[in-house]
């Protein structure tokens, strides 16, 4: 029977185990005994069953370059030689005595031998293969061993140095690369169908839009607002999964308050930096954390009624925060800057309440203990699971074209960006924010905000445009617009419809003729007044969706606010 490699990782943040008073009595504190050999916290240490470590492959993890890189890459780096280690150990070959036609030999059974039931798809193995060159590389430096992977050539009038062939355009390729591996993979998804997977997937409407008879999700509104939040900032999965709540803007100013991003949770940054969140996402986080109803709440009282948070060792208490500096005082004395903080740390966090613990971590699995950033993958793939049954159940064949993962978020926010930057580019316009909701409670507030010198900019700036882009809207306001707390109450749209409104432009109505009309609003709006829009000579309008058909007529009718 094979002695087969596995991997652990290195916890400094639990209790070490006990070796008690025998033979290995004398090897101390194993975390300071790990530390001072050059582990971390998350280091990963190879091993067989039966306890043979080999030093050279523990030490890769321990030096440079791997030593400043994350865990998550230890964690893929690690898995990959474990799977080295044993396919190699069939052979009866270690890694050292490794050649080319070994790597040759792995790829094959990674990705197309039928013995193998764990095959995986080439981009995957582009990975492994990436790991095993670096492990190479850096073995050759440290011990002289050759480098297999660099060994393997596609073809034999390449012409080129060892490991490459030629591509079909003529490009070298590295032979070990698989053909069908991308070296990008970008998707997106557009806002409508973003909401719809995430309606359907994790709030269980159908495809009809209609939420199911019978649900009742315990997690809805954590969920909800965790994917509006990574497809609204543009963050990693790591990065908005990390966040502790008093890192969240108390007083959501302007439609795009700023919030700061901790050095420790940023991917291959040695300092943080700001980043903006949508009020929308905020409002639903106040949901979320609401003291009374939210499913946060609830899952703090459920671990305290259990004892939960009494039990956890190594956690820091804070006793209070401060904003300016980022720093979180603990009770047991001295201070914490929120930077140097990563995910692991963060998850240990507390303060202590009239009432018990509570953590500081804002994402919380149903047990009230914080949740993993890893563990959102699983959440991703449960609804693209659920959104594949809905699909078969409505009558839809094969695959369903609605689907998510965690980085299509932040390509999505880059690409909606990118397109509004280029837009200003392209016309050679200077983008002037306009720092207030368009919609508020009194006319004095809308005077109020209107004379504020901010306000003052963006006004002078409406009276010189020579160009707008314009959305239409219907008087059904949609559901982004509703979330965002800035949508028009029942009341109103009745009256709308009372004085024959069929659409807007910035919020100002107009009717099936294209005349504007006055809401009973119009005195709380902030926004260009309709005699300064109509006196911009090209206005451009940008619409969709056949529940817009009135509403884009209307706008381009004769003397109507589109020209």
């Amino acid at each position: 029977m094979l002695d087969r490699w596995g991997v652990e990782f290195y916890d400094f943040l639990k209790p070490p185990p006990s070796v008690g008073e025998g033979m290995l009595g004398g090897f101390g504190d194993l975390h300071d005994r790990a530390a001072r050999n050059g582990a971390q916290h998350g280091t990963p240490v190879l091993a067989t069953v039966s306890g043979f470590a080999d030093p050279g492959v523990n030490l890769f993890f321990r030096v440079s370059p791997m030593k400043g890189r994350g865990a998550r890459t230890w964690k893929r780096y690690a898995y990959t030689l474990v799977v080295w280690l044993n396919f190699l150990q069939v052979f009866g070959r270690g890694w050292r005595e490794a050649t080319a036609r070994d790597v040759e030999a792995f790829k094959d059974w990674r990705l197309t031998d039928v013995r193998n039931d764990e095959r995986i798809k080439a981009a995957s193995f582009a990975t492994d293969r990436a790991a095993l060159n670096t492990v190479y590389t850096w073995a050759w430096r440290k011990y002289g061993v050759q480098n297999p992977v660099s060994g393997v050539a596609l073809a034999s009038n390449s012409g080129g140095r060892a490991g490459q062939g030629v591509g079909p355009g003529g490009e070298r390729r590295d032979g070990i690369r698989p053909a069908g591996s991308r070296g990008r993979q970008v998707k997106w998804m557009l806002r409508a169908p973003f909401e719809q997977w995430r309606d359907i997937g994790l709030r269980r409407y159908g495809f009809d839009g209609l939420r199911r008879a019978g649900w009742s999700g315990s997690n809805e509104d954590r969920d909800a607002v965790f994917v509006d939040g990574l497809y609204g900032t543009g963050l990693r999965l790591q990065e908005w999964g990390s966040v502790l709540d008093v890192e969240m803007p108390r007083s959501a100013g302007g439609r795009l308050p700023r919030a700061w991003l901790a050095a420790a949770c940023v991917k291959g940054a040695k300092e943080g930096r700001w980043y903006r969140i949508p009020r929308a996402v905020l409002r639903e986080i106040e949901g979320y954390t609401d003291p009374l109803e939210g499913s946060r709440t609830q899952a703090i009282r459920r671990a305290r009624w259990r004892g939960t948070y009494e039990k956890i060792p190594y956690k820091r208490v804070v006793r209070g925060y401060n904003a300016r500096s980022r720093l979180l005082y603990l009770e047991s004395g001295g201070s914490l800057s929120v930077d140097v903080l990563g995910p692991d740390e963060r998850r240990l966090l507390f303060r202590r309440t009239t009432t018990g613990l509570e953590p500081l971590a804002l994402w919380l699995s149903p047990n009230g203990m914080p949740k993993k950033f890893e563990g959102w993958e699983d959440t991703f793939t449960a609804a693209n699971e659920r959104i594949q049954r809905v699909w078969a159940q409505a009558g839809g064949e094969g695959l369903v074209p609605l689907w998510c993962r965690p980085h299509m978020c932040r390509h999505s926010f880059a690409l909606k960006w990118y397109s509004l930057l280029s837009t200003v580019e392209l016309t050679g316009a200077r983008p002037v924010f306009a720092p207030s909701p368009a919609l508020v409670g009194s006319q004095e507030l809308r005077d109020l905000l209107s004379h504020e010198p901010t306000m003052t900019e963006v006004r002078q700036a409406w009276s010189k445009l020579t160009m707008a882009l314009l959305g239409i809207g219907g008087v059904d306001p949609s559901p982004l617009l509703r979330s965002s707390g800035n949508a028009i109450t029942a009341a109103d749209q009745r009256q709308l419809g009372k004085i024959g409104a069929v659409g807007d432009v910035c919020a100002r109505y107009f009717n099936a003729d294209g005349a504007f009309v006055r809401a009973p609003f119009d005195n709380r709006l902030i926004g260009i007044e309709p005699d300064q829009l109509l006196a911009v000579e090209r206005r451009i309008g940008v619409a969709g969706g056949t529940e817009k058909t009135a509403a884009i007529r209307a706008a381009y009718a004769v003397d109507g606010s589109i020209s």
